[in-house]
């Protein structure tokens, strides 16, 4: 997998299975990771990083980022991995700047198999760290505080979040009744939606309120969520439903619709992390819901970078064309990622809509 791709605020990835859609998310998580002191762990849940490189193709994992820095260059931010052994080893890492009228880029940490450096604002120069450096984890995440556009870089690299299908299962954790606490999220797995949404209708009832009105729009005869204590220090949630007597509680909704509900709870939260990747958000939705989502996705990327990855064509019909990446392999079996605008479809999307002129196969990224 060999990408080259200028982000924007809402992306949504297409294509095939096995183009490299949730792939180019995991390879986000890794970069996430290796920010925050958490790469070996990563790793780790990958199965090693043998595991992640294509098959007889790659001989170590490269990622190259920059970040734009208003009146300067870019801040560019490089990163290899290579397998050592049964493990890994940080081959190379450089976090540097250009700089107008010097030929040489101001480089805040130059590091290569071991070799560390780092630039020390009181010494004026590159140092070798005096202090217990993990090898298994980035110099990034390791050093003193930098100047200020570094810990930008750092920071947004660091607060990157993936969610994946919410689980649903019988005993799954959005079913459950929750502890009272305060939750700014509604968690990866729904484990925190009760206390999450019971704490925004008590301090932001606004935002609550949007959630309430979006269900609404989705759920025609849904009324209402309370919150009523099953014993000391624990919240249940219901839903009301004006085709019943009785409040349905969580363990009774439907899949696409507990799926809904933690998707527009998620996205309306106000503690969004800076990049925030969603795998498969349509699995279990009806068609019916998918507009409704794709405007709320967008409002969310007013607040986070938001990445999407789907299967779903269905889902396409209601997104715009700077709004798609579409995924595909080149004739040597790498991923390729190409924006939708970028491909001349106007003539195309006079007559048909953009789910159809990707079914028609006028997009790639189909099988």
């Amino acid at each position: 997998m060999k990408v080259d791709l200028p982000v924007r605020p809402f992306m949504v990835l297409i294509g095939a299975n096995g183009v490299g859609k949730t792939s180019f998310l995991d390879a986000l998580s890794i970069l996430s990771a290796s920010a925050s002191s958490n790469l070996n762990s990563m790793l780790s849940q990958f199965g090693g990083i043998a595991n992640l490189l294509t098959r007889g193709k790659s001989e170590d994992l490269s990622f190259l980022v920059d970040m734009t820095v208003p009146g300067h260059e870019p801040l560019e931010y490089e990163l290899r991995l290579a397998p050592k052994g049964t493990g890994y080893s940080i081959s190379r890492e450089l976090l540097s700047q250009k700089r107008q009228g010097f030929n040489n880029p101001f480089r805040h940490i130059e590091s290569s198999d071991g070799d560390i450096r780092y630039y020390e604002t009181e010494e004026n120069r590159l140092v070798r760290p005096d202090w217990e450096h993990n090898p298994l984890e980035t110099s990034l995440s390791q050093v003193p505080k930098m100047f200020r556009q570094p810990e930008e870089l750092r920071r947004i690299l660091a607060t990157a979040t993936q969610y994946h299908v919410l689980d649903v299962g019988p005993r799954a954790p959005v079913k459950m009744p929750q502890p009272m606490k305060p939750a700014t999220l509604p968690g990866p797995d729904g484990g925190d939606l009760v206390p999450y949404l019971y704490y925004l209708r008590e301090v932001d009832r606004e935002r609550f309120e949007i959630i309430i009105d979006s269900l609404r729009a989705a759920f025609q005869d849904f009324e209402e969520l309370s919150f009523p204590p099953v014993a000391a220090g624990m919240l249940a949630m219901t839903w009301k439903d004006k085709q019943f007597n009785k409040p349905i509680y969580m363990n009774e909704l439907s899949e696409g619709t507990l799926r809904f509900l933690w998707l527009v709870s998620l996205l309306q939260s106000p503690n969004l992390s800076t990049i925030t990747m969603i795998d498969e958000p349509e699995v279990s939705l009806h068609p019916e819901l998918l507009s409704l989502l794709a405007d709320l996705m967008r409002e969310a990327s007013k607040r986070t970078q938001l990445i999407v990855a789907t299967h779903s064509d269905r889902f396409i019909r209601f997104l715009n064309p700077d709004e798609v990446v579409v995924m595909d392999v080149d004739d040597d079996g790498c991923a390729t990622a190409t924006w939708a605008d970028s491909m001349d479809l106007d003539q195309w999307l006079a007559e048909y809509s953009l789910d159809e002129v990707w079914r028609m196969g006028r997009m790639g990224g189909r099988s």
